[in-house]
Order: C-alpha cells, then sequence, then structure tokens
C-alpha cells in the first residue's frame, strides 16, 4: 500500500466549504475565493502540511454555481506528497420561500508520490556500525499515481436551520505501491453535517446583538468515525468558535478554538487544535489559517445558504 489513512482533517470546516461539500458550490452571494492552510504536528517539521486554493461563484442563467479547487498535502516531512485539482458543479433548487437545495458533483485528477528511496529497512542496517546500505527488498512499481476522483453532495436550509451530506471518493481509487495489492484502495468517505443560526440581543449597559450557531458534523472514512459538536458565536466584524473532536471508539481527540474577523469583501480566521488524546505526548497542537476574499457584486435575487463564518 502507499497509505493507510484518511484524508486531510481541517479544523475550519466551513471556511474550506467545497472540501466539506460539493454542494456549497456557488452559495455564497458574491465569487468567493478561499485559501487555507493547516500545518499538524509543526513541532515535528512538516509532519502533516495541507494546503488548498478554491474559487467558486453562482450563475444566475444556470440556476447554479461553478468552481475549482486546488490541493497539496506533504506527509512525513515530505517522504508522500499528493496534489488534487477539481472541478464543482451545483445546481439551486427553490422549494418555496423557506426552504431550498443545493445538488454538488465533484470531478478531478489526484497525483500522489511516495519518496521510496527515502525509506530505510532493517536489512539495510549494518547491525554493528548502523551504516545504511541498499536494501534487496521487492521495489514498488507504482510509487507515482495518477488517478481520477469523484463526489457528490447535497444541501439544504429551512429557515435559519441547514444540513447536509457529502460522499467523497466514489470510486475508491487504488493507492496501491505494488501491482495486485487488493488493500491500497482509498476509502470512501461520508460526511453529515447539520446546523442553525440563532440572533440574540444582549440587554445591559454593553448592548451587542450577536449570532449564536450551533453544529454538529460526523464523517467515516473506512474504519475511521468521527464526530465534531461546535458553537459558533458572531457579533458584528468578529466571529469565535469552540469545537469537540470525538473519534469514535477511542477517547476524546481534541479541543479546537477558532477566531476571526469578516468584512464585506474579506474574512480571515485562526483556529488551534488542543490535543487531549495520548497523542499529547508527540503533539502540541495543530495551526490553521483561512482566507477568504469576496470579489466583485452581490447576488440580490436568490436566497444565499446560511454558512457559519470559520
Amino acid at each position: 500500500m502507499l497509505t493507510n489513512g484518511q484524508d486531510a482533517n481541517y479544523s475550519q470546516f466551513y471556511a474550506n466549504p467545497l472540501y466539506l461539500n460539493p454542494g456549497f458550490t456557488g452559495t455564497s452571494a458574491a465569487p468567493r475565493l478561499v485559501l487555507n492552510y493547516r500545518n499538524q504536528w509543526p513541532q515535528k517539521g512538516n509532519t502533516y502540511v495541507n494546503y488548498s486554493l478554491s474559487y467558486d461563484q453562482y450563475f444566475e442563467k444556470m440556476k447554479g454555481g461553478l468552481g475549482a479547487q486546488f490541493q497539496n498535502s506533504t506527509e512525513l516531512n515530505g517522504l508522500i506528497e499528493t496534489s488534487s485539482g477539481y472541478l464543482f458543479y451545483s445546481h439551486h433548487v427553490k422549494i418555496n420561500e423557506r426552504l431550498f437545495f443545493d445538488l454538488g458533483l465533484q470531478l478531478g485528477m489526484t497525483y500522489k508520490k511516495l519518496d521510496y528511496g527515502r525509506l530505510i529497512f532493517p536489512d539495510m542496517i549494518d547491525q554493528l556500525t548502523g551504516i545504511t546500505f541498499p536494501g534487496n527488498g521487492e521495489q514498488p512499481e507504482n510509487a507515482s499515481l495518477l488517478y481520477p476522483d469523484f463526489g457528490l453532495g447535497a444541501l439544504g436550509q429551512y429557515d435559519s436551520f441547514y444540513f447536509g451530506f457529502s460522499l467523497m471518493h466514489l470510486t475508491q481509487p487504488d493507492e496501491s505501491v505494488f501491482v495486485g495489492d487488493e488493500k491500497g484502495h482509498l476509502p470512501m468517505k461520508i460526511t453529515l453535517h447539520a446546523g442553525s443560526r440563532t440572533h440574540k440581543l444582549y440587554r445591559g449597559l454593553l448592548s451587542r446583538e450577536f449570532t449564536l450557531s450551533p453544529n454538529i458534523i460526523y464523517q467515516q472514512q473506512g474504519t475511521f468515525k468521527q464526530i465534531n459538536l461546535g458553537m459558533y458565536i458572531l457579533e458584528k466584524s468578529l466571529a469565535g468558535g469552540l469545537w469537540y473532536r470525538q473519534n469514535l471508539g477511542v477517547q476524546p481527540d481534541a479541543v479546537i478554538a477558532m477566531i476571526g474577523v469578516m468584512k464585506n469583501h474579506f474574512k480571515i480566521g485562526y483556529s488551534y487544535d488542543y490535543t487531549l488524546s495520548k497523542l499529547s505526548n508527540y503533539s502540541s497542537g495543530s495551526h490553521e489559517f483561512s482566507l477568504t476574499f469576496f470579489i466583485g457584486e452581490k447576488h440580490t435575487n436568490r436566497n444565499a445558504l446560511l454558512i457559519p463564518s470559520l
């Protein structure tokens, strides 16, 4: 196999909307350009570093949206590198003034490379001197892979309540480095998400109108299962959030703290993952940044979905 893991997991879920669900394509009021960066366990070098760049917008004539995204991830200090490019399409369906849906499709290509020459196996180490030398093991036929990848998603909104699901890696592409190895298929990723937004008004000396947004996200890929419970609070141009992440079947994984600034034409966010599991002995946490630009005029003739800010 090339790996036996899962997709990169961004903590600012809604700040990378196309990655979460293709149904989010074209759901912002104005064309949207999004940049994301995540560095997991930075004190160990470039252990897991992820980048994402996406653009999407709504087209009134087609009653839907188009988008594109480029992703890059580096694992184990460059031992494994993955680059992906995707195109997105969504269709907006309005049932009535209170209920509407967006249906999205994703198609693209992924290039994955294993720097096999940097691997050191036991038979390559002299037990007396510790000197390494070329091994006699079987060389992989597919140290570099290029394969198509597909996904779909849907989301809806009823008043202030929103919900959705996505299915990624529909064909479960083969990532085996050895021909004939049947254990290297990338599992399908299933995501279910829901949330709501409620306006509150604090009455007092420092009266502030703010919005609370509770959310839940469930993700499953192969045997890996994870649930995320979170709350956002929005107040004018400021946003904050707190999430709890639990990998089902094991002890709690992390608490995620977020903060952001929102303006008419851009928003910026930062989040930090504080590890709760035994990995805290190895990791001091993860850092993530997001930057979103809203380009051009906002649409006023359609119902835009209520999307959290981080």
